[in-house]
């Protein structure tokens, strides 16, 4: 794939797609996947409206890559996207002036951000599309494939965490020998402090439930740490290790700078 240095010509700060009613539509659950990722989901059980990716149900997505033949009529505007791992038919419907507005700025050979419900029509898959714009700073695209990363570490984390419950839960019950008084009642092999999937508690699970929050995941650059600390009006320092160890299990990643981040995936 070649890049465009044109289309970067924008500055160095990710731009932000409008605020409208139309652009956030249907945002909520936004995963970001490779094209690959995508062609080797499977169909999750009985519905088949949703898929899975690495284990996990995956029903609205974001890509980004390059985007070539687009054809356009009076009611939908369809083009493919290609991010290097593979290529991906999109669909855009035009039920509203603001989507008829937003794709008159994509064009062959740019790279563009697109979210939308991931579908299949006679075993191939597509993507229709209710937001899409340019990407107008080359890290955009890092960004996408370091969430990507993230993304499917954590999924396969919370995976293993879950097949780990379950044999801990199946475990027989052993008795345990007291010094004194020989053998006594048998325990669980489960400890009774507080666990989570994710091994997430106390200051890291704060942190992590602000930068899921859905507002805070829709910004791009992510949240930087001062805002973080003001909101949950704890010691900054307490919040950079926090967010050293959540990025380092996966759950959080980087932006911009060392100082802006942003959560893998926004809570339900």
């Amino acid at each position: 794939m070649m890049f465009s240095e044109s289309q970067f010509d924008g500055g160095s700060q990710i731009a932000n797609s409008p605020a409208t009613a139309a652009a956030n539509r249907d945002t909520f659950g936004l995963v970001p996947l490779t094209i690959k990722q995508i062609s080797e989901a499977s169909q999750s059980g009985d519905d088949k409206s949703n898929f899975s990716v690495s284990g996990a149900d995956v029903v609205n997505v974001t890509v980004v890559g390059m985007v070539s033949n687009i054809v356009e009529r009076n009611t939908d505007v369809t083009f493919t996207l290609d991010d290097g791992t593979g290529k991906l038919d999109c669909k855009r419907w035009l039920n509203e002036p603001f989507d008829r507005l937003q794709m008159e700025d994509i064009r062959e050979g740019i790279y563009v951000h697109v979210d939308g419900h991931l579908k299949s029509f006679k075993g191939e898959k597509h993507v229709a599309v209710f937001s899409a714009r340019p990407v107008t700073n080359f890290d955009e695209i890092t960004f996408h494939f370091v969430a990507c990363i993230h993304n499917h570490a954590r999924t396969t984390k919370v995976q293993k965490a879950q097949v780990d419950a379950e044999n801990i839960n199946s475990t027989p019950k052993t008795p345990i020998q007291n010094g004194t008084n020989g053998f006594v009642s048998t325990i669980s092999s489960q400890t009774s402090v507080p666990f989570t999937l994710d091994g997430v508690k106390g200051v890291d699970e704060m942190v992590l439930a602000y930068l899921q929050h859905p507002a805070n995941y829709g910004i791009e650059k992510g949240i930087h740490t001062d805002e973080v600390a003001q909101k949950l009006k704890l010691p900054s320092k307490k919040i950079m290790e926090s967010l050293r160890t959540l990025e380092n299990d996966g759950l959080i990643y980087s932006t911009i700078d060392e100082f802006h981040y942003k959560a893998c995936e926004a809570s339900n």
